[in-house]
């Protein structure tokens, strides 16, 4: 997965992370989408525009972690009937359960020059271990005297591992719903003040 970073930060991927500290994600520039197959071959695409979460990067950048939480009820994929679906019980059951998480475990470096972030994202009340591929895209000020950092981060995941198990027949053969969903983030987080 590539990413876009503001002009003053660097499109190469990094090898290192940022600075020591704890940076929050600003929602209004960030994006967390899920791809799925529809109809055998075409593809669904949507995202949730009501999220939070913060990184908190160590001296030890390998013991750094992250934590995001999504408001599943914020599912948005250009259709109002698709999302009442989705928000239903046949789906994720907003009603029963509201969020979403996802909490790191473990960084590594690849030899991509990135990194593998392990961790566990709990849907529907379902906990299980996923695996991320991370880009650090770098860090730049904005006008504001801020330092915003770049990720971005892909995972696929069997969404009936996590209770999605919802599909129908096609008279044609094969289901309406493909099994794989690809989770995309791309995110820019503020690094916080947090002296005294």
């Amino acid at each position: 997965m590539t990413i876009s970073a503001p002009e003053a930060a660097s499109a190469a991927h990094n090898s290192t992370l940022p600075a020591p500290g704890r940076y929050v994600i600003d929602p209004t520039h960030s994006a967390v989408s899920i791809t799925i197959r529809h109809l055998v071959a075409a593809k669904v695409r949507g995202r949730f525009t009501d999220f939070s979460g913060e990184i908190n990067v160590t001296d030890d950048q390998l013991a750094s972690t992250t934590e995001v939480t999504i408001n599943v009820a914020s599912i948005d994929t250009g259709v109002g009937d698709r999302d009442d679906h989705l928000r239903s019980g046949d789906f994720f059951d907003v009603e029963q359960y509201p969020t979403a998480t996802f909490k790191s475990a473990a960084i590594r470096s690849n030899s991509s020059g990135g990194f593998t972030l392990d961790g566990t994202l709990t849907i529907r009340d379902i906990t299980k271990p996923v695996t991320l591929d991370l880009v650090f895209g770098g860090e730049v000020l904005d006008p504001w005297g801020g330092v915003r950092t770049v990720f971005s981060a892909s995972t696929e995941i069997n969404r009936e591992e996590f209770g999605l198990t919802w599909n129908q027949a096609l008279e044609t053969g094969g289901v309406m719903i493909g099994k794989t969903a690809k989770i995309e983030i791309d995110i820019e987080a503020v690094k916080q003040d947090d002296a005294g």
